[in-house]
């Protein structure tokens, strides 16, 4: 059959789905709590606690031992040659320490669909935690053994496992949690993120674990999420979704779902996963040329990727590596720039809870265009204040709160929402494809800004977010116009907004 035909049968089939699933009874719409328990509680904690724990802390580990650790690399070359090595030799090293984690992340995200098919939801991110045990081994011996090789190869290692987690938790966590529920349970991913982000930033203070000494046990302290996950999570269920949809074990489901919900009451909600379960029969497996050539398909895909981009390309990463230098021009010298960069962490740790409560209310899509709106406007007026900071206090001190205010707007939605937008928009039998393509463009484009950025703040000083604004402001017309409100909808309802929009 040719290609055309290929994607008739699809869209029909898809059609068929959507037609099969049980619409949602608005006439008795769910209570916002209603469905949440102690084991859900647990099954949430143990899946994205282990996971996002992991994603997090990386990220942010490196950046107070950094003047040490370089030290140290510069020590180690020294004995290797017997001369002093230039110092954008360990410059270069130091770099490659960092982005070779995005580049891990990439890789991790893009065999997610795999992995997540192959083992499960649930067991993917068991088997993950083999690679936090392969980096920290690597990490801890790497100064006994005058190796910083090593510490690479645990960056990568972690870099892996990170992008699997991004892609698997989100995945469960929106399978296991009620319709409702999905938004606050989906915010989770990313509270661990801030959260774990502020325990690293805390914990690499020289005073505490980013001493000369002490920095390869700060490294390590990676291994203690993974053990709490791996005791934890071997005494939740499986995804019932994935047990029935794609294993086709309706009892191992059914004891899923009544485990999770804590009551037997769950025929309403099995009938409906049966249901899906059975037009799923009728769609041939989602491969990405599938998802590119079948237009119900190809919309959501295009939002579910923009949204990735946006949240990196929003300036994110530009706006956290100027802190320190904001506070600093502010009149704040160091340690107490320092703890005014963990006070902007712990904002953004209260404001992603803050948009936990809020989702389930305001809704996706409000918050992003809020948060994506106030951005905007803020990044602006922090180019301007930064022009004159230098010779005005007034704008210097201006700036410290432009961004703080960007903090508070990043967390309100463009943090938290596209990680489990993906799992919304999306059926069975695609989500994994659709959220492996989404987690290695996140990563892709992290990676890119991460490389990018100073270069061209080198070349273009503070008018580098002039960049931001123009690209955040496309992003906001994009969102208005084409993400739509999945806030307590069926995915009949959320497919049909699609099907609609793919004959338009």
């Amino acid at each position: 059959m040719g290609k055309g035909g290929e994607n008739e049968v699809s869209v029909e089939a898809a059609t068929e789905l959507n037609k099969s699933l049980p619409v949602k009874n608005e006439a008795s719409p769910k209570k916002p709590m209603q469905g949440f328990n102690a084991k859900l509680a647990f099954a949430i904690a143990a899946s994205a606690l282990g996971s996002s724990f992991q994603h997090g802390y990386n990220t942010g580990v490196l950046n107070n031992p950094q003047p040490i650790i370089e030290g140290w690399v510069h020590g180690v070359m020294e004995n290797r040659t017997g001369s002093a090595p230039e110092q954008t030799s360990v410059t270069m090293v130091f770099s490659l320490m960092v982005s070779v984690f995005c580049i891990g992340g990439m890789i991790g995200g893009a065999v997610t669909g795999f992995v997540a098919d192959r083992f499960g939801r649930k067991g993917g991110l068991l088997l993950n935690n083999v690679l936090v045990l392969l980096a920290v081994v690597s990490e801890c011996i790497s100064k006994s053994v005058g190796s910083y090789e090593l510490i690479i190869l645990g960056r990568f290692f972690i870099g892996i496992n990170s992008g699997l987690n991004a892609g698997l938790a989100p995945m469960y966590l929106a399978e296991i949690a009620p319709m409702n529920l999905r938004g606050a349970v989906g915010t989770v991913y990313q509270l661990v993120i801030t959260i774990s982000i502020l325990v690293a930033q805390i914990l690499g203070l020289e005073s505490l674990l980013g001493s000369e000494n002490l920095w390869p046990t700060l490294l390590a302290m990676t291994i203690v999420p993974a053990i709490f996950q791996v005791v934890t999570l071997p005494l939740c269920p499986e995804s019932p979704k994935y047990l029935l949809v794609t294993k086709g074990q309706d009892m191992e489901a059914q004891r899923a779902l009544s485990w999770l919900r804590g009551t037997l009451a769950v025929n309403e909600e099995m009938d409906g996963m049966r249901a899906e379960a059975e037009a799923l029969k009728l769609v041939p497996k989602v491969t990405v040329r599938e998802m590119i050539t079948n237009s119900a398909l190809r919309i959501p895909l295009i939002i579910a990727l923009m949204v990735m981009l946006a949240q990196q390309l929003s300036g994110i990463n530009a706006v956290m590596f100027f802190s320190s230098k904001i506070f600093q021009m502010a009149g704040l010298q160091p340690p107490s720039s320092t703890y005014a960069t963990l006070g902007m962490g712990a904002i953004n740790v209260l404001m992603t809870l803050v948009s936990m409560v809020l989702v389930e209310k305001a809704g996706r899509k409000t918050l992003l265009l809020i948060g994506f709106g106030g951005m905007t406007v803020d990044t602006f007026l922090l180019f301007i204040g930064l022009l004159y900071a230098s010779t005005s206090t007034i704008a210097s001190v201006a700036c410290v709160i432009f961004v703080l205010v960007y903090v508070i707007m990043f967390a309100i939605g463009p943090g938290s929402i596209p990680w489990f937008l993906v799992g919304e928009i999306f059926n069975q039998a695609a989500r994994p494809t659709a959220t492996s393509m989404a987690v290695c463009i996140n990563w892709t484009a992290n990676f890119l800004v991460g490389l990018a950025f100073l270069p061209l703040q080198e070349w273009l000083g503070p008018y580098v977010f002039v960049v931001f604004v123009i690209l955040q402001v496309l992003f906001l017309i994009f969102i208005y116009k084409k993400v739509p409100e999945t806030k307590n909808k069926s995915l009949e309802e959320i497919s049909a907004m699609f099907r609609q929009q793919s004959y338009q």
